[in-house]
This record gives structure tokens, sequence and C-alpha cells, in this order.
């Protein structure tokens, strides 16, 4: 790298993203993307040219998994390691592709410097776990055995042209034939771009009349690829798990060719498909009256994913169409009386949907009566939880809705500014967010007069760098003044002194989607719905060891084992339910024989768990609760932030105590030391992350104390733990040597038609032969 083009790039970045203190994540991202690494020198200069000090970047820029301060290979391959992906197989993934590349220990990029390896918190595509992303594609259930294969692909493919994933501008004609694809993040990893390349190419080759509409999230995510079929005077029809080679028949079968050549070369293609194709699947359609998607939709009831699956995110008029704008219409009315607003919030009891459920109105009320003039509202979508992606889903598919109810809420509150603060992890949710954006501001909805009043709201997008501790509203706003995202003492509230010192609204992307509906439908509506203090809907990311994994939305009150068994189909066959863990990795484990438990916040709370932002990731009985446990505080330990000594050293004393378990290293008193750590560090952090990072253990304590007790005795019952596992072959061995040709480390030696024997100190407990043994002759202890 020459330092003058260097030095030239970083006048351009700074140019480009600001020169104030605030634009230290912007430039330091803009640095990353151009350099794949922060060099050096580029800092320093940018540090001479801007408000920005040495000591805040190495500051942000050290704290943030984001960044990297070493040279990066041309390619980065990221592994999900959020909670489904993990309980998938996460670990054994990253290991494969670190074996195929030839990456040592220590090291993150191979000797060609062609890719670079890394762990991600969450990629939230959960229900297709595990899941790799390479460079901006990403591939679903991935097994260790196709990392070769997946390597190989990824090349091929970067060498073609991108596929269009975000159209833009596609009007919705009322009447027309449409073929509707799903088009947000879980459905491109299950291939729906290319079934969307397909539908272009067979609609173009046969001359066919229809429009293919990229769609909203349709939720099932367990059967993507979707494809619906929408034609005038018929009844729609919906094929489930399409690939490519399936989509011209099935065009082809409700969709005559307006010519008589494209007739005659339908005929004959499909004549030849029938004629030569060996074995050929029958593609089923699927519909509400099918038994699996009848449960899985039964007790939803969608209102901030209304009309899922069904328009367009990209087109706003199509949203007007559907009642978009009716309830910022009626806002605008009311516009000299924003505490009507407010009331019709506090009648509904929407309360905050990213965590803790703080009552949404008692937050609007406090910005509105703050004295000041620069009040700010910010969408926190830093959705930081492992195993959720109900924010990320929301975003991509209805982005109109949440803006609507964020210029609903600035006008409630006397906010002229707006931020959307997004994980860059979330790539088709910035770009979708930035596109809304442009549209609303060319039709009036956002800019100096709201739809030709006297309110202006501006907004912006920020993106997140990928720190969990900035779902807390005090580290958020750290983040975006461009300082280290540590959260700080209340009071004061960011509601009184929050961006810049300004009174600052703070809500998640879930609770402003729903307010358009509430304003829209009226307030009564929505607290019929759900239980007691917790009213409303709810939106779930449903994922790990279920069947029908996906997004969902059901009333508050519903029970873990309705979503679980009704709405998921239940665990995988010939598994038993052992426990969900709800709330992301401060939540808590609630074990099955609490299934009967209502999903609300106080029933939550008394179970030891919370409602988090929404992520239900269920286990079986294959899943080791102490493992489990180890992976939660981990994942809470790395994301401290460090400012409060009982954060810092709990978790790191908890995390300590659990390793030892895992490896067969603990004594039971360890147990007594692990509980009482637990509860001091509840007691004593000073924010909701260190509050919250014990409820893992205490609920594990709690409901699974036997099994860690198991773990202290040496013994892991789930067989989870390789420390504490052992393989043995019995005298039913018949001498096959299928366990010694899959055995990775060759601690099986190859004897035909004699008993094998395997070397423990060779062993490195893969299960292979476990696996692979055709008479169940390996022993697993």
């Amino acid at each position: 790298m020459e330092s003058s083009s260097a030095i030239a790039e970083a006048d351009r970045i700074v140019a480009e993203c600001g020169a104030g203190a605030d634009a230290l994540i912007p430039v330091l991202q803009a640095v990353q993307r151009r350099f794949r690494y922060l060099p050096q020198e580029v800092l320093r200069h940018i540090c001479e040219i801007t408000e920005i000090n040495l000591a805040d970047m190495d500051s942000v820029a050290t704290f943030f998994p984001q960044f990297r301060t070493r040279p990066a290979g041309k390619h980065t391959i990221s592994v999900c390691d959020g909670t489904a992906c993990h309980l998938k197989g996460a670990p054994d993934v990253f290991a494969a592709i670190a074996e195929e590349l030839g990456i040592p220990a220590g090291e993150d990029t191979d000797a060609e410097r062609l890719f670079t390896l890394q762990k991600v918190r969450c990629l939230g595509c959960c229900t297709l776990a595990p899941a790799v992303q390479i460079d901006g594609i990403t591939y679903g259930h991935v097994v260790p055995e196709n990392v070769p294969r997946i390597l190989d692909e990824f090349l091929e493919e970067a060498d073609r042209a991108p596929v269009r994933v975000a159209p833009q501008g596609e009007m919705d004609v009322a009447g027309a034939a449409e073929i509707r694809i799903g088009l947000g993040s879980c459905c491109v990893a299950g291939g729906s771009a290319r079934i969307r390349e397909a539908l272009d190419d067979t609609c173009a080759r046969f001359g066919l009349n229809v429009r293919v509409k990229p769609v909203s999230c349709v939720g099932m995510c367990h059967q993507t690829p979707l494809m619906e079929i929408v034609a005038p005077g018929c009844l729609p029809v919906i094929y489930a798990k399409v690939r490519p080679e399936d989509v011209q028949a099935l065009v082809l079968a409700h969709f005559t060719p307006q010519s008589p050549a494209s007739r005659f070369r339908a005929a004959t293609e499909n004549w030849l498909e029938r004629l030569y194709a060996d074995g050929a699947r029958q593609q089923d359609a699927i519909d509400a009256e099918n038994p699996a998607v009848a449960k899985f939709l039964g007790i939803q009831r969608r209102i901030a994913t209304e009309c899922c699956g069904e328009i367009n995110p990209a087109d706003f008029d199509e949203y007007v169409r559907r009642g978009g704008l009716v309830a910022l219409r009626h806002c605008i009315e009311r516009i000299d009386n924003p505490d009507a607003i407010v009331d019709a919030i506090e009648r509904s009891g929407l309360r905050g949907r990213g965590g803790a459920g703080f009552p949404t109105a008692r937050k609007w009320r406090a910005v509105l009566d703050a004295r000041g003039a620069d009040k700010c509202v910010i969408c926190n979508g830093d959705e930081g939880d492992p195993g959720a992606f109900m924010d990320r889903m929301i975003l991509e598919s209805f982005t109109f809705r949440v803006i609507e109810g964020m210029i609903i809420a600035s006008i409630a509150v006397g906010a002229h500014r707006g931020i959307f603060y997004i994980r860059a992890e979330y790539p088709l949710a910035v770009e979708r967010v930035r596109n809304a954006i442009r549209k609303c501001r060319e039709a009036g909805m956002i800019g100096d007069s709201v739809l030709g009043s006297k309110h202006a709201f501006h907004v912006e997008v920020r993106e997140g760098a990928g720190g969990f501790v900035c779902g807390e509203e005090t580290a958020l706003i750290a983040s975006l003044e461009g300082r280290r995202p540590a959260p700080r003492y209340r009071p004061p509230f960011p509601a009184f002194h929050g961006l810049h010192g300004a009174p600052t609204l703070v809500n998640n992307v879930e609770t402003l989607a729903l307010v358009p509906w509430i304003m829209r439908n009226g307030s009564e509506a929505f607290a019929s719905l759900g239980s007691g203090h917790s009213k409303g809907t709810k939106v779930f990311a449903l994922a790990g060891k279920i069947r029908r994994g996906g997004l969902i939305e059901v009333p508050m009150g519903v029970t873990v084992r309705q979503i679980v068994e009704e709405i998921g189909g239940g665990v995988p066959e010939g598994r038993t339910l052992k426990a969900v863990q709800a709330g992301g990795p401060s939540g808590g484990c609630i074990p099955a024989r609490l299934a009967d438990l209502r999903v609300d916040y106080e029933s939550l709370a008394e179970a030891g768990s919370m409602m988090g932002s929404g992520g239900l990731v269920v286990m079986d009985d294959s899943d080791c609760m102490v493992e489990t446990t180890r992976y939660f505080l981990s994942f809470t330990q790395l994301e401290s932030c460090g400012k409060c000594v009982p954060c810092r050293i709990g978790t790191k004393e908890m995390l300590a105590i659990l390793e030892r378990l895992c490896e067969g290293r603990a004594k039971k008193t360890d147990l007594d030391d692990l509980e009482r750590i637990a509860h001091a560090v509840k007691k004593q952090s000073l924010c909701g992350l260190g509050k919250t990072a014990p409820n893992p253990v205490l609920t594990g304590l709690r409901f699974f104390r036997d099994e860690f007790e198991a773990h202290a005795a040496g013994r892991c019952p789930a067989h989870k733990c390789k420390a504490l596992i052992t393989y043995t072959i019995t005298d039913d061995c018949i001498g096959c040597t299928k366990c010694a040709q899959h055995c990775p480390s060759g601690a099986i030696v190859p004897a035909p038609y004699e008993v094998h024997v395997v070397n423990q100190l060779k062993c490195v407990r893969c299960n292979a032969c476990y696996e692979i043994c055709p008479v169940q002759a390996v022993k697993l202890e």
C-alpha cells in the first residue's frame, strides 16, 4: 500500500463521512471497507485532519469485533456462532473450514491470503442453522462434509454477475397475474435468488404476461424457497422448497404462452422432460388447508407483520394502498395535541419490545415533557441477541411501516431528527431502509414539512459495529457520539439527557412497527389481545431443534407448548423436548416440564427468564445444559464493556467454573460458588447486560441441577462434552473397517474381519465412528 494513495483515500473518506467526533464509527467502517483492515498510518492521518482523537479511535476500534488491525484475505468467511447455529454444529463447521484452508491455531487467514475466517455473533438466519456467509453470499444448513464444495461454489459464484435481490420501483397492478417470491435474507440464503433468476428466464423465454413480484418475509422459513402463484379468478397456489429446475414446469402448469411458437416450445420441452427425466419429483402445492400449514398459521395474529408475504417491501405506492399513512395523517390532525397521541399509546398497553418491556407511553411522555429543542428519536435495530432475527425481518420487509411509526413518535414527543441504528451484519436491511427513506423523502413523508404539515422530520441511517452492549440505550448513544459504547449511570435518563445532551427517545424496531396499527385500528383493539399487563402481539424467531422454524407473531399469553408443538411441529422425530431458551443469552432456559407457561413479561420473569427481543431457541434431549450455559456465559463475558467490576470479573469467574465443569476438572463445591457469584453479579452490575448475564446460570441450576452435579462428578448425560465421553468398540464389531476409514485422527487402525480398537490418546471425539458403524458396535460412555 503506497502511503500517498492511502492518505488520498483517507481524505476522501473524511470528506464523505464528516470530520466531527460523532463520525468515528462511519469513518472506521469506510476505512475497513476500502483496505479490509485499519492501517495505522491512515488512522493517524484521519486524527490529524478531524476532531477525532487517537485515544477514542483506538478505544472504539479495539472494542468492536467488526474491526481488525491486521491485513485480511481477499474474501471473508463468517461462521455464525449464534445460539441456533451453535446447537446445530457451528463449532465443527468452523474447525472444518480452518482445516480445509490450512489455517493454524491462532491465525485467521490462509497462506495465500485468499480467505480470512472469523466467527460472528449472529447472521440473523437462525432457521438455516448452521449458517456461513462468504462476503455477501450466505449458505444455510452447512455441515463439515460440505465445506470443500461450498468453497468451490463460492469461487465460481464470485466470477458471475450478482443476482438482483431487491428490485426497486416495481408497481403493483391490480388484477394482473403475478408470481410472488420472498427475497429477504433468509429466503436468499435458502435459494430464492436462484428461483427468481429461473422465473425471469422462464417468463422471458415463453413470453408470459406475468409479473414476478418480490414480497416481504413469508414467515415459513422452514419451507424456503417458497413460490406463490396468484392468477385472476383463481385461488393462490403455493409451492415449497422449490428448486431452480422445478420452476419452468410449475409456471407453465399455470400460464399458457401467448404465441404459437412459444406454446410449441413449451409443449416440446415438457414432452422431452417427461421422456428423459429419471425419477423427476412431483411438486405438490401447499395451502392453508394443509395440516402443517394450518397449525403453523393457526394461532398467529399479524400486526407488526401485517400483509406478510403479500406486499413488495420496496413499493411505496402499494404500502399506501394497503393502509399506509392513514395513521400518520390521523396524527398530523392532532399535531397541536401530542398528549392525545401519547394517551392512545398508553390505553393500548404497548410495552417496549426490545427487552425489559418498559411501558412505551411512559417513555414517550417523559421525552414530550423534557425541555430541549433538539430532541431525537432513535430506532434501535442493533439486534445483538444470537438466535434472534425479528428486527432484521421487519426492517427488510416492512420498512415503510417502521418509518411511519418513527414519524408518529416524533410528532408525539416533539422531535425533528431521527436515526436508524442498524447492525452492519444486516446489509440488506440497511440497503432497504436507505432506499425507503429516499422514497419517503420524495413523497413528502420526510423533510421540512411532513405531508404538508408544520412538522419537520429528517432521518438518517447509522450502522452498528457488532457490539451486543449497544442494545443498552446509553451505550448505543455513546456509540453514536463517537465514544466507546459503555453504559453510564442513570439518572439522568436518555429521555432527559440523551444524544449530545438532548432529550432522546430510543425505541425498538418492533415497537415502532406496532404504532401505525394501533393508531389506525384503535387502542382498544390492541389491548383486547394478550394477557394481564402484556398486551398485543409479540414477534418471535423460532429456531433450534424444531421441525417448523420461522418468523411468527402470536398474541401475548400463548403457552410455550403451543408455540413449540402447534406452530413449530415439535422437536425432530426420535427426540424429546428438553428446554426452550427465551430472551437471548440474557434470558433463561425454560424446562420441558414448564411448557404450559404463558409467554408474557410477568410469567417469563417468574420462571427466571425474560422476553428479551424475541428469540426462542428449542433444545432437545441431545443438548447439554451445562455446555449451553457455558456458551451463553462465553458470549456475555466477551461482550461485557468492562466498566463495572461485578460484570467484568463476575462473568469471567462464572465462565471459568463452567469451563471446568465441561472439562471434567470441577468439584461439587464449585456449584455453590457458581450460584453465589451469579446472584452477586445480578444484584450489583451497572446495566441490564450485567444484571441479566447470570440468568442462564441461575435457571440452569434451578431446573437442571442434576446435570450440573453429574458434570461435577465427571459425567455428561447428554454425551456432548468431549472431555467427559469415551468411545469404545464392543465384540459386536464385524470388522468392516468403516470406522477406521472415517476416523479423521487415525485413532482406529483398520483390521478387516477383526474387532477394532479405539486409541483413546488419538481420539478427538468427533462421533464419526458412532454414526458410521452399521451394527451399532461403537459404545459411547
